[in-house]
């Protein structure tokens, strides 16, 4: 009979230490819940915007690739013709 006392005592102080969830405990889930929400959505409006800032970036990195390139080639094609133009002038 000791036994089942005392078993009944610690299941009735178990029960009440685990079912006491007020509804301020509750709230306040909630509000972290809420908290966690706009952090994520913050989060993912950041990233977003950085995936737009990285493609204009690229776009423009392509952009000036391109336009390099261009000007080597107008180089090249520029010291080609000095080069003519100076071998033209040292058979004279």
């Amino acid at each position: 009979m000791n036994k089942a006392l005392k078993l009944s005592v610690i299941a009735m102080v178990a029960s009440l230490a685990v079912g006491c969830a007020s509804t301020s405990d509750i709230e306040n889930l909630q509000t972290q819940i809420d908290d966690l929400k706009s952090g994520v959505s913050k989060a993912s409006s950041d990233a977003a915007s950085a995936q737009s800032a990285a493609s204009d970036a690229a776009s423009r990195a392509a952009a000036a690739e391109s336009a390099a390139n261009r000007a080597a080639s107008l180089a090249e094609e520029t010291n080609s013709k000095l080069d003519r133009m100076f071998k033209k002038s040292m058979m004279k």
